[in-house]
């Protein structure tokens, strides 16, 4: 029974009110506004217009009181009064947002101090034949952190090392301070009669060429320790035939189970299916992400007392740290296959979290399917996603990177009931998400053992490292016996003499954009170079990483967005609403990453088109100088996919759903086949053909070279032969060889692909400060019933933009470059089925003014 209706919320003071009178059956809520379970309450406040949209203007700053306030949440709701001896009934509730004491019908059942695990508690005398109530209250996180230690290293806030909920609630530099509480995930009555099952533990652990072997581990908490239980063990394929089955007898006697009131015995069994001729779950880009139905059925006295269902893929996976020469590595093998990981940091998609509907987990993943990522890293400063989010993962077929939620802080390790809380955790999450196909490896932290060790360095840090007993003790210990069959990664960035270093495991590289200096070692300060060469996306071509985990830089949120939010008078370059968009303080970084490349911006139009132009160029000048060095990197995870509100960050989609141009340059520069240049202003141009497939590719590759007015300069074709999953130099060619003379800021190159197999990847031998474009004479035409846009050009058009206002547009292209003669078909849709505001339609290029687009 879900406990979804009827729910009520209020404020009071600390200490305003006594706790057991308004959790009392008799206290009269009638005037309490009505809320929504899920939910939080800044949500509700919202919709009831108390507060005013805290992502609008600075209305974030109106909206500090809630978080100092004690919110309280009642819910009547009736009870059949249907139950035998056998049976016990558990109250669940899925999240609880943060410091929350729980009552039924005024009788006090417990607290909690974790937003990331389920709580539960027996209920079985407590429920009453018909009407109940239950009252929820949620203390401000101050109470519960003002008395602590409040002097260690913390990034963005002092007391959120002692609160177990998302870090960003205290505000990051993508996001506003706004501390959420509320019962954020769902609220059950379950029914137990005799056992129930707590958790089945899949995975594979060989596969043949006929055959795959698949453990499965099946936890059950049973009330009666005599009592015989038995689990039938069935796998189906998609078509619901049954592959594999077993049936076990739960016979390993694990002790008591207490939590709080509820007790039971803990059993467990294991079983072994072999299943014939499987079907492999490979990343999307490798092959068909296959899930087969796992079905667990719990018998007790010869009856059914509980199910569980899961999806589940057969597939091996395993990170390689040395390569066969015996040199360090960083390699995800799946399936037996070398694979480079291509993808993005994902962090949580709003700051009010209980809010967000499951369709935007699931237009976000796909998306990130769509632009060739096969790996997403759930970072550590956010949530343990949401189900729908792994689920997403599992069904599309791409992996997951899962952090622990610790990130950029000394956590107080030395203190027990913070650690026994840990601990509680750790054990629930890695419970919860083990049998996940996606899930490729858990890491302890997000850069905590770097900044420690480079802070400390720099004088800047005294204390010890707080935490380290549990990313180097607490988590390694439990994760041996909880799941053995993945790799515990400490911290990220992690490995080598610095834990920043290139020579050993994961990296962030904030050369580009935070302007660190590199490379260091430990006991050296960590210094930085704010100068437009020091934080140069040119730097990435010296960064020889294994598996670069993090980096990026800022681009503006689409001009709809920012518009949505925004004061009208306030929509300029420089203004202080504009700057407020930002929240890296550090704002001239920005300014000198886009002057070292496109020049400085002077007004709105040329911030927002500079800055997305040069994230979108930086970000493939990375990823494809990672690539083409490919195997000794082997990932590529930038910084960041996503956005928690409509502001100005490292994200290539942004809070409305908002494509910036580096989401659509990542579709290219992620694809399987790539043909990339290597080439700097002035250097020799150095051609390479990337293949992930797991086919040998053969084709003509074709650089040709264009003036501006689409006249042909040069043409030059190569015969290639790739093999599956490797790389091949084609060819070296000086501008000279390009340009026959011309000049080299009049040319445009583009690499090609006889067979059409890749996208035209468009490569300029000058940065777009030095180039010389000709002014571009678009033509538009929209079939609106279609749904498509056509356009041309007479010149070289560079970065045509296509605007509508509305979100979660979907276009299978944006931000492209188009030559003379071309003309690009685009599809526009709406992902919830909204009518497209076409009369809002405006098409533009960086070389076009107002007058040179004509509509037909």
């Amino acid at each position: 029974m879900e406990l979804q209706e009827n729910w009520k919320l209020r404020d009071f003071n600390v200490g305003e009110a006594r706790d057991l009178e308004v959790a009392s059956p008799d206290y009269i809520d009638y005037f309490w506004m009505t809320t929504k379970v899920p939910g939080d309450v800044h949500t509700t406040l919202i919709e009831r217009g108390i507060i005013a949209d805290p992502f609008y203007g600075h209305n974030d700053q109106q909206s500090r009181w809630v978080e100092n306030k004690v919110w309280w949440y009642r819910n009547t709701f009736d009870w059949d009064g249907g139950q035998d001896d056998q049976e016990r009934i558990e109250l669940v509730f899925e999240g609880l947002d943060t410091f929350a004491t729980v009552y039924l019908n005024g009788v006090e059942l417990g607290s909690t101090d974790n937003m990331f695990i389920a709580h539960s508690f027996e209920v079985t005398r407590e429920l009453k034949k018909g009407k109940n109530v239950l009252a929820v209250k949620i203390d401000p996180v101050h109470l519960h952190a003002q008395a602590k230690m409040q002097y260690y290293w913390s990034g963005f806030s002092k007391k959120r090392i002692w609160t177990r909920k998302a870090q960003y609630h205290y505000g990051w530099d993508w996001g506003p301070r706004l501390v959420c509480s509320g019962i954020w995930k769902s609220v059950h009555l379950i029914k137990r009669r005799n056992a129930y099952v707590e958790s089945v533990f899949a995975r594979t652990t060989s596969i043949t060429d006929k055959t795959a072997t698949v453990d499965v581990t099946v936890d059950v908490r049973a009330f009666h320790k005599n009592k015989p239980c038995f689990a039938f063990v069935e796998l189906l394929d998609t078509e619901n035939n049954r592959v594999a089955s077993e049936t076990i007898q739960l016979d390993r006697y694990n002790g008591l189970i207490q939590d709080g009131a509820i007790c039971a015995y803990s059993l467990s069994s294991e079983v072994r299916l072999s299943v014939s001729n499987p079907s492999l779950w490979w990343t999307h880009d490798l092959g068909q992400p296959y899930l087969y139905h796992l079905k667990v059925t719990l018998l007790c006295n010869e009856e059914s007392v509980d199910v569980h269902e899961q999806r589940f893929g057969i597939r091996t996976l395993e990170l390689i740290q040395r390569d066969e020469h015996g040199q360090p590595a960083f390699t995800f093998v799946l399936n037996g296959v070398k694979l480079f990981a291509k993808g993005a940091n994902w962090i949580p998609i709003d700051s009010f979290i209980a809010a967000v509907p499951n369709t935007r987990y699931q237009h976000l993943i796909q998306m990130s399917k769509d632009a060739n990522m096969n790996m997403l890293r759930v970072w550590g400063g956010g949530i343990y996603e949401r189900d729908i989010f792994y689920d997403e993962c599992d069904r599309l077929g791409l992996l997951v990177w899962q952090d622990f939620m610790f990130a950029c802080a000394l956590y107080p390790d030395y203190n027990r009931n913070f650690m026994d809380n840990v601990r509680r955790e750790i054990e629930q999450v890695v419970r919860r998400l083990r049998s996940r196909t996606c899930l490729a490896l858990w890491c302890g932290n997000n850069e905590n053992d770097w900044l420690y060790e480079a802070l400390r360095s720099s004088g800047e840090i005294p204390h010890p490292f707080y935490g380290e007993k549990i990313y180097h003790e607490l988590m390694p210990a439990l994760l041996e016996t909880l799941d053995p069959t993945r790799t515990f990664w400490p911290s990220s960035p992690y490995g080598g003499n610095d834990h920043n270093s290139r020579e050993e495991g994961d990296t962030h590289n904030w050369q580009v954009w935070h302007g660190n200096i590199e490379p260091r070692e430990f006991g050296q300060p960590q210094l930085q170079d704010y100068s437009v060469e020091g934080l140069s996306f040119k730097k990435f071509k010296g960064d020889m990483t294994k598996f670069a985990s993090e980096f990026g830089m800022h681009a503006s949120s689409n001009r709809y967005t920012l518009q949505r939010n925004i004061p009208e008078n306030q929509f300029f370059w420089g203004s202080d609403e504009m700057m407020y968009r930002n929240k890296d303080i550090h704002h001239p970084k920005g300014i000198l990453l886009m002057e070292g490349y496109t020049g400085a911006p002077s007004n709105i139009e040329e911030y927002l088109n500079y800055s997305m132009l040069t994230q979108a160029e930086g970000l493939k000048y990375g990823i494809e100088h990672y690539r083409r060095n490919k195997p000794d990197t082997s990932g590529a995870l930038f910084w960041q996919l996503n956005d928690c509100w409509p502001g100005t960050s490292w994200s290539v989609i942004d809070y409305y759903g908002l494509p910036k141009a580096a989401y659509h340059y990542a579709r290219k520069f992620f694809a399987p086949i790539l043909v990339t240049a290597d080439h700097d202003p002035g250097k020799d141009l150095i051609l390479w053909v990337l293949n992930d497939r797991l086919e040998d590719y053969n084709d003509t590759v074709i650089l040709t070279v264009y003036r501006m007015d689409g006249s042909l300069l040069s043409t030059h074709e190569f015969d290639v032969s790739v093999p599956a999953n490797s790389k091949l130099q084609v060819a070296t060619l000086t501008e000279l060889d390009l340009t026959v003379r011309a000049d080299a800021a009049d040319v445009v190159c583009v690499a090609s692909s006889a067979s059409c197999i890749t996208e035209d990847n468009f490569i300029y031998l000058r940065d777009y400060k030095d180039m010389r474009f000709n002014l571009a004479r678009l033509q538009v035409s929209v079939d609106k019933s279609a749904g498509l846009v056509r356009i041309s050009t007479d010149q070289v058009a560079r970065m045509v933009k296509l605007e509508l206002d509305e979100e979660w547009l979907v276009m299978n292209d944006n931000f492209f470059d188009l030559l003379p003669g071309q003309t690009k078909e685009i599809q526009v849709k709406q992902s919830y089925g909204k009518t497209i505001p076409w009369e809002t339609l405006r098409v533009s290029a960086l070389n076009t003014n107002g007058d040179s687009i004509t509509l037909l």
